[in-house]
């Protein structure tokens, strides 16, 4: 299936066109990590077979790992020792080196279900959430110790995400309705976030300008967006019918991505926060009329996790009377109750007018349209991928 999403505004028109690249069925994916140099991605069955598979982005099933016999919810890459970590329903995390398939270590880290791990960028360090309402602070190059227990959330912590831009602070989402923040080496949280009406499943960072936001998905059946400086929220996404279960902002691409126990996914613009809408054309002579959709819907249940590939590569796309579109290939792979999947979007950029630029799937090479809010005619012209 391929779909194309349009936003326009007044300084530059965004063209993202998506493509389902490939699917797997499996039992519940949990959690899902790209490799950040090395064409593989990590996926977390969550379900009877509580397996981790390494899989390449050429669909390809590389290694699979019985990790336990309990649901395995979280699983990262540490890319730096070649190793991959892992948080299960017992309480354990098990760390693997993924060339040699050799089990690193395996010890009990919490009381309860390990909802959440996240590897610190720089430092030996592994951050550790969970059903007991802890998170812990561990240190591979001290033995796998923990080096310090956070303790301020009343609820289950769903998951936990190191700051970008400060590697010294971490955010921490909890059904106790709050976010977190907290600094390495202080045990109580800098400040908290309220406003969901129910549990938050996850949270994300993001820089617009020079200002740091936060994203927050809720089963209040909303996404939020909070300003770091004010401790405010800015907006609030609404549009699910069910909760909220993943939510992340794309680093290269202005979206904000939210994937839900509706069984759909969303695409918002990251500054406006209007849903980017996916477009079925019909073209008729001298005019455009357009059926919009607002969801992903792939059949394949309710969404859990996303994970995103950087930038491929690019390359020149379309010209457009006096504008030049560079087209930039990027990847972002969902968990699903039945499997995952992996999505081609394709981005063009470079078009400074204000005119609305759409690509439609059955536009043929030198199709003339006709912009419906100037009556200015649009030349395509369509290069191979």
């Amino acid at each position: 299936m391929t779909v194309t999403c349009l936003a326009y505004g007044l300084q530059q028109t965004l063209s993202l066109k998506f493509e389902k690249e490939f699917a797997k069925n499996s039992e519940r994916v949990k959690s899902v990590d790209v490799h950040p140099t090395q064409p593989c991605l990590d996926v977390g069955i969550s379900a009877f077979k509580h397996i981790s598979n390494l899989i390449t982005l050429f669909q390809t099933i590389e290694k699979s790992f019985k990790v336990t016999e309990t649901p395995v919810r979280s699983a990262k890459f540490i890319a730096s020792k070649n190793w991959f970590v892992t948080g299960a329903d017992d309480g354990f995390i098990r760390v693997y080196n993924y060339e040699t398939t050799e089990k690193i270590i395996e010890f009990e880290a919490h009381q309860d279900y390990i909802r959440s791990v996240a590897v610190h960028p720089s430092l030996s360090y592994l951050v550790s959430a969970s059903d007991d309402k802890t998170i812990k602070l561990w240190d591979w190059e001290k033995g796998w110790i923990c080096t310090q227990i956070f303790e301020g959330h009343s609820h289950y912590v769903m998951q936990v995400l190191f700051n970008p831009k400060d590697s010294n602070n971490f955010a921490s989402a909890s059904l106790d309705g709050t976010i977190m923040t907290w600094n390495i080496g202080s045990p109580a949280p800098s400040f908290t976030l309220n406003g969901h009406l129910k549990g938050v499943n996850c949270v994300d960072y993001f820089d617009s300008g020079d200002k740091t936001y936060l994203l927050s998905g809720s089963d209040d059946f909303t996404a939020k967006v909070w300003d770091y400086d004010t401790k405010s929220c800015v907006h609030s996404l609404e549009g699910h019918s069910n909760n909220v279960t993943a939510a992340c902002v794309h680093p290269e691409l202005p979206i904000v991505i939210t994937g839900s126990e509706d069984e759909t996914i969303r695409i918002w613009h990251a500054s406006t926060y209007r849903q980017v809408f996916y477009t079925l054309s019909h073209l008729f002579v001298h005019s455009i009329y357009l059926l919009l959709e607002n969801t992903l819907n792939y059949d394949l249940g309710r969404i859990w996790a996303i994970g995103y590939v950087k930038r491929l590569n690019q390359y020149v796309y379309c010209f457009c009377f006096y504008y030049v579109f560079t087209m930039f290939l990027f990847k972002v792979v969902f968990g699903f109750d039945n499997g995952f999947l992996m999505v081609k979007i394709n981005s063009s950029d470079g078009c400074d007018s204000p005119v609305m630029y759409v690509l439609f799937n059955n536009t043929t090479v030198g199709d003339k349209l006709v912009n419906p809010k100037t009556n200015l005619p649009i030349m395509i012209f369509r290069a191979t991928a």
